[in-house]
């Protein structure tokens, strides 16, 4: 079917647009384009309890609470890389939000609400509805001004959520149902943080972390001034800062950590749903307190930040040529572009474990990760005072002027990805013809150069000078149909919780970009009286908007992944600065009133579509009943190490989330009396679902548990908890188990 164009090549017939995207991301599958959650607590708000905990002795009022935030585990592609052929089709842990809450005791309506969510990264849409919910049910106390939405990067959670289209190509458009869950499970760790709101103490520290992250744009990264680079002895940031949070006897509730740190620990193959490196940390971290308790449920909290993620790596052994047969097979890439016999392809970074499996991988960076923590509390920390403030507005990049130091006037450009971005990288290779490092000064594939009008609009003249030395493959900021292809208005916001400054920012800052706007900013702060010389600064994001990546003028005009992929153009970096430092003010001790601000984005979701089909109905086999036990454990005992098998008759997981809940546990039997031990939420467990008829609606669950080093001795069950959607009726739970078996 013939495409037809509206005015300025822009597609007026969706479904043939459609076809010609999906045709094209079909060919380029295996891109990484990091694009591209016990009840409420508290109870009823009014006047006198609307703020939670009064006159406290302490300076601070502190909450803590996690949420249940995974979509649907099957059937749905997943965030991250944007391939078409990872479509998840299970579970490995689930994702989840946690919620920090701070206030200042004398003043409690100085609040901040921190939310570290298990996701790639922060949305419009999705921080809207969070806004919308928690400013209705405590009016005055939780506002669009003062609430964070920070995704911790992991690229194996389950997608689709994004308001925008280009990052939902991949999903067949928008799932309602990932946006929904983790908008519900987001609200509900609020609710709960809001609910423990009690006196405590803050403290601050750093330690340096090494072997959990590499540089894996290093070409790009030298293109900075060498007397820049000098000052610092690593191409990635090792610093990991904690903030910690103590009750008012100075018992540890939990804490914040920073790290930057890519969560591409789980390849694109990967298709079950979990959390990567930074959510395996945590996991590691409230075990590790609480052994006894199930994952989402202990009652300290860890949370494991990203920071300025742009350009670092988990796989620290460095990137080589997966080519068995040729010459180069083994051998590390190409320096400048990442490439094997002139194609990225065979490109491919190796984890710490990678001659085991990418879980290995996965475990390994998150225990580097959580023996930091564990370092830093164990020490005794620098106490953090002073008040607690917050300042958010809105910027449109795709208009904004604004004056460099020197008074040169410059401007950030509408939306926009290079030839570099289809590139990917070293932990997600591109495909066909694309490279990293392809800037203007190497002439296009002619056949790009012309396909390329097909999906967006061709760019202007001026686009084409704003954006330069980018080579424009999506000039995705002039894409308005059928909605929003890109954003254009972010989110600027920072957190101020005494002497210690959250930058939080819309994208992702690359090693140097971060440091700075790091360094910017804290410069600001003490410069301007708003803070001494104890001033802390920190990043955090991708947050509340995702727009893309953060590079510096010197990196961007290289145009590896992380330049192609800086969509404003190169003056990005310097328009943050400048707008977070003009803000800096309004977090002064006494400081009142909002700052001038662009007009909010407008709400996406309302035009949402979606070409996902939905669960039709379920089925059990002639003669057998949803929950019955397909293929059984073995009579003969486990010893750890061990792997514990059982298939069940399935029903679509996609009918109910089990949000606080689980789709399995391993029960023991103690005293006579099952107890469960192990959920779905555990890395030991693994939950896969096959369907093995479309038309007759029959579908298989697997549960596999592997046994930890440990594992007490005795009589186990594996138990299996599923839901079935009739072609007619109500959608109903059901159970199925398997029989005992012993670990010896």
């Amino acid at each position: 079917m013939p495409l037809v164009y509206y005015h300025d090549f822009l597609p007026f017939d969706f479904v043939a647009c459609w076809h010609v995207l999906r045709a094209i991301y079909d060919g380029m599958a295996s891109f990484v384009w990091y694009l591209t959650a016990a009840l409420f607590a508290s109870s009823a708000i009014t006047p006198q309890n609307a703020f939670g905990v009064q006159g406290a002795a302490a300076q601070y009022l502190l909450g803590l609470g996690t949420g249940d935030i995974t979509g649907p585990v099957v059937e749905t592609n997943m965030m991250g890389y944007a391939s078409l052929a990872q479509t998840d089709t299970g579970l490995h842990m689930r994702q989840r939000s946690r919620a920090f809450i701070v206030a200042d005791a004398s003043k409690p309506q100085n609040r901040v609400v921190f939310i570290n969510a298990d996701i790639a990264m922060g949305d419009t849409g999705v921080r809207r509805s969070i806004v919308s919910q928690l400013s209705s049910q405590f009016p005055g106390v939780y506002t669009n001004d003062n609430i964070a939405f920070v995704g911790t990067h992991q690229h194996a959670g389950v997608g689709g959520y994004l308001e925008n289209l280009l990052p939902q190509v991949t999903s067949l458009g928008y799932v309602k149902q990932t946006a929904d869950a983790i908008v519900a499970g987001t609200v509900r760790a609020v609710q709960r943080a809001h609910g423990s709101l009690a006196p405590g103490k803050l403290s601050l520290g750093n330690t340096t972390v090494l072997d959990a992250n590499i540089n894996r744009s290093p070409s790009a990264y030298l293109a900075n001034p060498a007397a820049e680079r000098a000052r610092y002895e690593f191409d990635q940031d090792k610093d990991m800062t904690l903030l910690r949070f103590d009750d008012a006897s100075g018992n540890a509730r939990g804490f914040l950590n920073f790290f930057a740190v890519h969560g591409t620990s789980l390849y694109n193959n990967n298709t079950l749903v979990s959390t990567d490196n930074k959510g395996m940390a945590a996991y590691l971290y409230e075990s590790f307190l609480e052994p006894n308790a199930m994952p989402g449920n202990t009652s300290f909290v860890a949370g494991f930040t990203q920071s300025n993620v742009g350009d670092t790596s988990p796989n620290t052994l460095g990137a080589f040529c997966e080519s068995p047969g040729k010459p180069y097979d083994g051998q590390p890439c190409d320096f400048n572009h990442s490439t094997c016999g002139g194609t990225v392809q065979d490109c491919h970074g190796r984890g710490p474990g990678f001659r085991i499996s990418d879980f290995e991988s996965n475990r390994l960076i998150g225990e580097a990760q959580f023996q930091g923590a564990r370092t830093l509390m164990s020490r005794a920390l620098a106490p953090v005072s002073g008040t607690v403030k917050s300042v958010h507005t809105f910027l449109n990049m795709a208009t904004h002027s604004f004056a460099l130091p020197n008074g040169t006037t410059v401007k950030t450009c509408p939306a926009a990805l290079g030839f570099g971005f289809a590139g990917g990288t070293t932990d997600g290779p591109g495909a066909l013809d694309f490279i990293q490092g392809d800037n203007s000064s190497t002439p296009q594939n002619p056949f790009w150069e012309i396909v390329k009008g097909a999906i967006t609009p061709l760019p202007t003249q001026e686009q084409v000078r704003c954006q330069d030395p980018k080579p424009i493959l999506l000039n995705s900021g002039a894409a308005h149909i059928p909605y929003e292809w890109s954003p254009s208005t972010v989110n600027i916001q920072m957190l101020r919780i005494g002497n210690l400054v959250i930058l939080v920012m819309p994208g992702e800052l690359t090693t140097m970009a971060g440091r700075r706007m790091r360094e910017a900013l804290r410069a600001k702060l003490v410069s301007s009286g708003v803070l001494g010389s104890d001033a802390y600064v920190v990043i955090a994001g991708p947050a509340n908007t995702y727009a893309h990546y953060v590079t510096t003028r010197e990196e961007y005009a290289i145009q590896r992944y992380e330049g192609a992929s800086t969509i404003f153009g190169q003056y990005t970096l310097e328009a943050y600065i400048d707008k977070y430092s003009s803000l800096v003010s309004f977090l002064a001790d006494n400081a009142s009133g909002s700052p001038p601000s662009d007009a909010a984005p407008t709400d996406q979701t309302s035009k949402a579509i979606s070409l996902q089909t939905a669960v039709v109905f379920d089925a059990a086999p002639i003669g057998k009943r949803f929950g019955a036990v397909l293929t059984d454990v073995k009579s003969t005992p486990y010893r750890a190490g061990d792997t514990v098998r059982a298939q069940f008759v399935g029903a679509n997981p996609r009918n109910n989330l089990r949000l606080d809940s689980t789709f399995l546990t391993v029960d023991q039997q103690v005293n006579g009396q099952w107890r469960a031990v192990r959920s779905d939420s555990h890395p030991s467990t693994i939950f896969r679902w096959s369907r093995t008829s479309t038309v007759l609606g029959t579908s298989t669950v697997d549960i596999s548990w592997t046994i930890e080093s440990g594992t007490p001795a005795g009589t186990y069950r594996i138990v299996y908890f599923g839901d079935s959607k009739p072609l007619i009726g109500s959608i109903s739970g059901f159970m199925g188990i398997s029989s005992s078996f012993t670990v010896s």
